[in-house]
């Protein structure tokens, strides 16, 4: 699915066509819409007066298992000030993790984990059985995204933001190198790349090693090589959803051509992301592939905002700007923890903490703007929007039974001699896996 228009526009429109898959942490969606009733108060810290029960009670301790080690011990604090504020009977905690995918599954295979987590990429018929519906939780206005992570008419998950993704660049590493306007098609990319390499600057991060960030190669470049969202669903209908003549292929050859000609980090075995956005920030390194997110941490990191600029990645020579729009990492509560505070904390986190503004994304909320003034530019280029499509899952079934981490591959497929092998060798398992699985 596709559309024309501004992400200004895009924090107001409702999501509720969404039919099939994205990837990674930003596009996994769900394939029943819940019901939109609003059941109870639970969450709101106000008095039920409907005339039934009294709302449960708000107290005890509550853990937030976050991805975000560079806010524990800064902006968390003040989160845990203001909500303990609000919440005087609730003791709130932050831990965080790297690697959140792989060691939250284990955490929740374990039956122990903690109040309030990001889904997991599990397929949605799962949702249930570890965590609580969230349709009661009542915000100020409507959400969006709230139709993909839901399962027989239940929400599971609710977004912490939305993002698009592109091109993050500095503005003065561009200057240095004579570029007067950034590239619109992809000649025009390796033209300005080499301009930046040969006037000292790193034209793209990657933050190879890292490889979370190459999630971007697996789910949204895809989407705007095939002009589909919907790739990831499609794998299920194939024995060979990795082809080098196919939209991932496309993608997985485009960062492989970057790295052979120079254009990426000069060892991107050691690459490291905290200080990545420092060296974005001084224009060592000119751009990032990422989303809207990143521009504020870049800005945290030294960069003055009117320095920092943001334009669609040109996948072709059309000259047409295309982009996906996408949620974050979905809010989800554990359903054996304390679920009533959990959810108080999730409406909080949606309504009152500022944590989008914080990390420059468009608002779960529909009816509030952006604030991010790099989105301003990003919106000139009037770029071709694509949704996401909720995930079947039948084709996460067969992923996590060939255990197959995508970014890894893309790893290997940029670092061999022959990526037509990588491609052979990951084929086999997900077939395999298909096979065992009878689909």
């Amino acid at each position: 699915m596709k559309k024309h228009y501004s992400l200004a526009l895009a924090s107001v429109i409702m999501l509720t066509t969404l039919a099939a898959c994205g990837g990674g942490n930003n596009t996994e969606t769900a394939t029943n819409a819940p019901t939109n009733a609003q059941t109870t108060d639970a969450a709101t810290n106000k008095p039920d007066n409907s005339g039934g029960d009294a709302e449960p009670e708000i107290s005890g301790e509550v853990i937030f298992l976050t991805n975000r080690t560079d806010m524990i011990d800064k902006q968390y604090n003040d989160y845990e000030k203001r909500f303990e504020e609000k919440y005087p009977g609730v003791d709130l905690k932050f831990e965080a993790i790297t690697d959140y995918d792989k060691t939250l599954k284990i955490r929740i295979a374990s039956g122990e984990f903690p109040d309030v987590v990001f889904v997991p990429t599990i397929p949605n018929v799962e949702l249930s059985n570890y965590f609580a519906p969230l349709d009661d939780i009542e915000f100020s206005g409507d959400i969006h995204f709230k139709d993909l992570k839901a399962h027989e008419g239940k929400m599971y998950g609710i977004s912490s933001g939305a993002s698009t993704v592109g091109l993050v660049y500095n503005k003065k590493a561009f200057e240095k190198a004579g570029i007067a306007e950034p590239p619109k098609t992809y000649d025009e990319l390796l033209a300005a790349a080499q301009k930046l390499k040969d006037a000292g600057s790193v034209p793209l991060a990657s933050n190879f090693k890292d490889k979370w960030p190459l999630d971007t190669w697996v789910y949204d470049v895809p989407s705007l090589i095939g002009g589909d969202s919907a790739h990831q669903n499609k794998r299920a209908e194939t024995d060979t959803p990795y082809t080098l003549d196919n939209a991932y292929g496309k993608s997985w050859s485009i960062l492989r051509e970057l790295h052979q000609k120079g254009f990426l980090e000069p060892d991107v075995n050691s690459t490291n992301w905290e200080q990545s956005k420092k060296d974005v920030a001084s224009g060592k390194f000119a751009m990032y592939l990422l989303g809207n997110w990143v521009i504020n941490q870049v800005i945290e990191n030294g960069a003055a905002s009117e320095d920092i600029g943001f334009f669609p990645f040109p996948v072709d020579n059309t000259g047409v700007a295309k982009a996906p729009l996408n949620p974050d990492f979905f809010y989800a509560v554990n359903k054996k923890g304390n679920v009533e505070a959990a959810k108080a904390f999730v409406r909080w986190m949606i309504e009152e903490s500022g944590y989008e503004d914080f990390a420059g994304f468009i608002p779960t909320l529909k009816d509030r703007e952006p604030k991010l003034s790099q989105l301003a530019e990003f919106n000139g280029y009037n770029p071709t929007f694509f949704e996401p499509a909720a995930p079947e899952d039948a084709a996460t079934q067969i992923q996590n039974k060939a255990q197959l981490d995508q970014a890894a591959v893309v790893q290997e497929f940029v670092l061999s001699k022959d990526p037509q092998k990588v491609l052979d060798k990951v084929n086999t398992a997900w077939a395999k896996a298909k096979k065992d699985l009878g689909l």
